[in-house]
């Protein structure tokens, strides 16, 4: 899609949709709107309410909609080929063309840590930028660019950092059904979930555990530094493997303070061969707009899926 008009960029968690209107250069937002994700009512009700959001911003020159939505995308598809139950029967969701057959405009999706990446991607030098992307919060997700190109694999599921191998988290379950992945021991409540077996008190927010661990609980230092080591630790080995320009490192846990963020480069660092060397984490660039303009960015880059498309997009 060349025609720099205006692009809906819709972010969907499993909390809230937000919804922009971006210009034609990718970065000015012309309006704004966003309401709450109605995850437990099912996916024909979620799909109504991302209509919603993009009526409420379409003003009259919007060319067409960008999704960056939760669970495994398949963009060639348009459909949710994985999710886990935080929006309920989201799997199997033709996302592209229900939305587009709601809307009257032409969609594109793909997962919204991907989305998120993009804005990251563009960023860098030249045309063969290579990027990781790890996004760490309530799930761990991530993106991979190489050579200036995201990187979809078979049925979308590229990239889901959350779901690799983790010594740390040995014999704990994962959201996926499987035990011992990342995610066990690295998101937001699997940390709070740490402290609480330590400590045999119920698991509460990560924000209570953080505090703790300023105050100089042992076993709060130890839930964080345990979750951020994990997560230093893959992305040094994935840098190893890919050789990136960036790694980013986004999402609400990095920001609970130095302590987690000062483990997870060390334990990066501790990986890396010796010609990466001077390779180390950063915070994204955008902040928390880089989903909604990488959703917006999509229509460009994507299959689009037309309110008559019934087989291959165009």
């Amino acid at each position: 899609m060349k025609n720099p008009q205006p692009v809906i960029g819709l972010d969907l968690g499993g909390t809230k949709i937000d919804a922009a209107l971006v210009a034609g250069d990718g970065t000015t937002v012309l309006a704004r709107h966003s309401l709450p994700t109605p995850a437990g009512e099912g996916a024909e009700v979620v799909l109504d309410a991302l209509a919603a959001a993009a009526e409420a911003v379409r003003g009259t020159e919007a060319a067409a909609i960008g999704v960056a939505a939760a669970g495994v995308i398949d963009p060639l598809s348009g459909t949710v080929t994985s999710a886990t139950d935080t929006i309920r029967g989201w799997a199997g969701t033709a996302l592209a063309a229900g939305l587009a057959s709601r809307t009257g405009l032409p969609v594109a999706c793909d997962n919204d840590v991907r989305a998120a990446a993009t804005t990251e991607l563009a960023s860098l030098s030249g045309q063969d930028g290579s990027l990781i992307y790890a996004a760490v919060g309530t799930g761990v997700g991530g993106a991979v660019a190489v050579a200036g190109r995201m990187l979809h694999g078979a049925t979308g599921i590229a990239g889901h950092l959350g779901h690799l191998p983790s010594p740390e988290a040995a014999g704990l379950p994962c959201t996926c059904g499987a035990t011992g992945h990342l995610e066990a021991i690295a998101a937001g409540p699997a940390i709070a979930a740490h402290y609480a077996r330590a400590t045999g008190t119920e698991a509460g927010p990560l924000q209570r555990v953080a505090a703790y661990a300023v105050h100089g609980d042992p076993h709060a230092v130890s839930a964080i530094t345990l979750g951020a080591r994990a997560v230093g630790s893959a992305l040094g080995g994935l840098a190893n493997a890919l050789g990136p320009e960036r790694v980013v490192v986004a999402g609400g846990v990095p920001r609970i303070g130095a302590l987690y963020w000062d483990v997870l480069c060390e334990a990066f660092a501790a990986e890396l061969m010796l010609p990466l060397r001077e390779l180390r984490p950063i915070p994204p660039r955008v902040g928390h707009s880089a989903a909604v303009l990488g959703a917006a960015a999509l229509p460009r880059t994507l299959p689009l899926y037309t309110p008559h498309t019934t087989g291959v997009p165009r």
